[in-house]
């Protein structure tokens, strides 16, 4: 399809839905924030309604200014050529015409994918994946999940649950324990989720440890850092373990699908130091093919909206 001027977007995540009016150029031209309901544990068709009744709020004080059409990313598996929403994880599994939805909004054309996939796509448009028919989107954030191009094509799998990389064993010996019920998954060691659960657990062994445990919110992995950096054992422990469970998975993704490039983005690698150490953790024997793993060149407060428009502009 040839791409429209103007797109409607939507990027559901964990902590809120940001809604905004974007160009195929990736402009924002407008934008609103509102609370996201994921948390609160509601499923798909109460979520979906909550997300159309946001977005006729949005119309109703930014008019879509010549908009041609919809895109939304949203979490978990999505048949994006049906637009619909099968799943936001295990045991929150309904198959929702979330596109349907939408559209009834405003009578635009929708489309729907998944927000790591509307990542890469922003990515294959406008930043490093662009030109490239081999390359790897790797999210690093709260979760872990990638987006994979492989031959020009986006790899989906049989059941949309393709690039779920976050349950890729990284620490077979140790065996720390993930929510998926496996032992040693990169995203019970590197994401953020992984970093609060963990800093609970080792907390009691690390009495002169420095980092404060909030008891209505997660640990700030931002915090774990900062106090890494000044010698905090716990925390240093805490970073160096993501660290080499990130820089594991990477090669791992190298070694089986060999991208010619891989796309870094999430809050954790965000962090310029965090960054830094895993790049230098990867051996140059599982990297040599790839012209290099990248930081995202998006705006990480918005790449997700751009995503979406893209998503909704149907771009390769």
């Amino acid at each position: 399809m040839a791409s429209q001027n103007k797109c409607i977007a939507l990027d559901l995540g964990g902590t809120k839905l940001l809604i905004g009016i974007v160009t195929d150029a990736g402009e924002i031209l407008e934008s609103r924030s509102y609370p996201s309901p994921l948390a609160g544990g509601g499923q798909q068709t109460e979520i979906a309604a909550y997300m159309r009744s946001c977005l006729r709020d949005f119309l109703s004080g930014h008019p879509a200014n010549g908009a041609g059409c919809i895109g939304a990313g949203v979490v978990g598996r999505v048949d994006g050529a049906r637009g619909l929403w099968l799943e936001i994880e295990p045991g929150r599994c309904e198959t929702v015409e979330l596109a349907r939805f939408l559209e009834d909004a405003c009578g635009l054309p929708c489309r729907v994918d998944n927000d790591v996939r509307c990542a890469l796509r922003a990515e294959r448009a406008l930043g490093h994946g662009k030109g490239l028919d081999d390359f790897i989107y790797i999210n690093i954030g709260t979760g872990i999940a990638s987006a994979i191009v492989s031959g020009g094509r986006v790899i989906t799998g049989g059941s949309f649950n393709a690039g779920e990389t976050g349950h890729i064993a990284v620490d077979i010996s140790g065996g720390v324990q993930c929510p998926c019920g496996r032992k040693g998954c990169a995203e019970a060691i590197a994401s953020g989720s992984g970093l609060n659960r963990r800093a609970r657990e080792l907390r009691p062994q690390y009495p002169n440890s420095r980092l404060e445990i909030p008891k209505e919110a997660p640990c700030r992995a931002q915090d774990i850092f900062r106090l890494a950096r000044e010698g905090d054992a716990l925390c240093a422990r805490l970073a160096q373990d993501a660290q080499r469970a990130a820089a594991a998975l990477i090669e791992n993704l190298a070694w089986t699908l060999d991208p010619k490039a891989i796309v870094l983005g999430g809050g954790i690698v965000a962090e310029p130091w965090m960054y830094a150490e895993i790049i230098k953790r990867l051996s140059k024997n599982s990297m040599r093919f790839t012209t290099g793993v990248y930081l995202t060149s998006l705006d990480p407060r918005c790449a997700g909206l751009i995503g979406a428009a893209m998503c909704g502009f149907d771009l390769p």
